[in-house]
């Protein structure tokens, strides 16, 4: 059976994928969802493959991903190109297993039970490619430890 693109499944589908399978959700949150939970989500979708699901999400979404993170993630072979940034639901938070929080600080929902997992780390936004490296590759090493320790295999 040929599984879609995550992209082209509604949130149910997703959801029910996940079931079947028993693939951990995880769910990225940042202010604008533009350049630290866009590099985590393409990580994790590389790395991860179909072993997990991943999502992200802003609470205040900007009009593009920054071109720096693009860059960056280039560089490695991970193309995040074709994602946009986008609002986080409830709907989203309740669904995921694993929630990383980065930047929102009070602004990112909290519901009893999830797991969550709050990733101290600088902002890429007006930030040129060298100084948005270190911030992928904190990323990269963070997304790393994460899917071992949900027991997902990672790709190299």
């Amino acid at each position: 059976m040929t599984i879609p693109h995550r992209e082209d499944l509604s949130i149910d589908q997703q959801l029910a994928l996940r079931t079947a399978a028993r693939r951990p959700i995880v769910l990225f949150l940042c202010v604008h969802n533009a350049g630290r939970s866009q590099m985590a989500l393409g990580f994790l979708t590389h790395l991860g493959g179909e072993g997990v699901v991943g999502w992200s999400g802003g609470q205040d979404p900007a009009m593009e991903i920054n071109p720096s993170a693009i860059e960056a993630m280039a560089e490695l072979g991970i193309d995040i190109s074709a994602e946009y940034p986008k609002p986080w639901t409830d709907e989203v938070v309740r669904a995921a297993d694993v929630v990383v929080t980065m930047g929102c600080g009070d602004a990112c929902p909290f519901y009893p039970g999830k797991r969550y997992l709050d990733w101290q780390l600088d902002d890429p936004a007006g930030k040129g490619v060298n100084e948005v490296r270190p911030i992928r590759d904190e990323i990269e090493r963070r997304v790393r430890e994460l899917l071992v320790e949900l027991k997902v295999p990672v790709r190299h």
